[in-house]
């Protein structure tokens, strides 16, 4: 099939390549503009452009897509770019912008989008982020057939996956977007078999997009909330703490079980109950999270026995 792709992280990247694979055409390729990134803010390409230079794709980086917008210009040219690729179909993975009506109408057979939640549940930016946060016990991805709306297409293909009491956003973001690509391979293979459904009414909820300033810990929160937070946060923004007055990153924290807590005097959220190579004691709003790893701003990611080495937290102090 002869197809426009859009898309720009590591997680459509890896759709790209499963489509190409696969055998598909893709005749465009649509990804953000080179941002800067890194401590020397230099400008660097997304994965989606970086895998269209090795496999010699044509790319367009478009700073909008609305004809009326302020980047009327990028959006006519690409338009003009879709309408010559002459395509059966377009491909949508967390590309960043929304698709204007002249781009969904261009396709033949529409626009798909690989969207890494069990819709209707976390619409949005962020649903793998989301999901971990809420303490959901599964999730997945849907195919969509994509229309005006924000995530709110006839669904064609589901499949779930569990999440793990262990898993981070970045464990489960790679095992969905592998499900993803796979997903989207079959999906085209079985068009137009497929029969799109509605997605249910019931049961709609928004995966509104991270910031940073929400990384921040309230102690006052249960040990398994600040915990489900924690790994939602990592790799970004990263959760944060503070200790006599500097910001810690925390990266890794489990809530304790019920009867170990228990032996932990009550004290107020945020105080430390005990410190020692393997975890850190904080208590909390209800019951007692175990910090198992932190990092210093501008210092590197350790062990927590290293790290209290160089940075001596005491018990009875507090983390707020």
């Amino acid at each position: 099939m002869r197809l426009a792709f859009a898309g720009t992280p590591e997680f459509a990247a890896q759709a790209l390549a499963s489509l190409l694979d696969a055998g598909h055409e893709v005749a465009l390729v649509l990804t953000q503009p080179d941002r800067p990134a890194g401590r020397g803010m230099r400008l660097q390409a997304s994965a989606v452009k970086q895998l269209c230079v090795q496999r010699g794709l044509s790319v367009a980086q478009p700073r909008g897509l609305r004809l009326d917008g302020r980047y009327a210009d990028d959006a006519r040219a690409a338009q003009t770019a879709l309408q010559d690729a002459n395509i059966d179909a377009m491909v949508v993975a967390a590309y960043g912008l929304i698709l204007p009506a002249w781009a969904l109408d261009l396709p033949r057979l529409g626009c798909f989008n690989i969207h890494a939640s069990l819709l209707p549940r976390w619409r949005g930016a962020a649903p793998i982020h989301r999901a971990i946060e809420a303490g959901d016990t599964q999730t997945g991805v849907t195919i969509m057939q994509m229309d005006a709306g924000l995530d709110t297409g006839d669904m064609l293909l589901v499949e779930r996956l569990p999440i793990l009491d262990t898993d981070t956003t970045s464990s489960l973001h790679d095992r969905l977007a592998c499900l993803g690509a796979a997903l989207m391979v079959r999906t085209l293979a079985e068009l137009p078999a497929l029969n799109a459904q509605a997605q249910p009414q019931a049961g709609v909820c928004y995966a509104a997009k991270i910031e940073r300033k929400q990384a921040a810990i309230d102690w006052t929160l249960s040990a398994r909330q600040i915990s489900q937070g924690v790994r939602a946060f990592n790799p970004f923004p990263v959760a944060t703490t503070s200790y006599q007055a500097e910001v810690l990153k925390v990266w890794s924290a489990h809530e304790l079980e019920a009867e170990v807590a228990h032996k932990h005097a009550a004290q107020a959220p945020g105080m430390v109950l005990s410190v020692s190579p393997e975890a850190v004691l904080v208590a909390t709003g209800e019951g007692v999270l175990a910090v198992t790893e932190l990092q210093r701003a501008g210092a590197k990611r350790m062990p927590l026995a290293d790290f209290l080495r160089g940075c001596a937290i005491e018990a009875n102090r507090s983390m707020r």
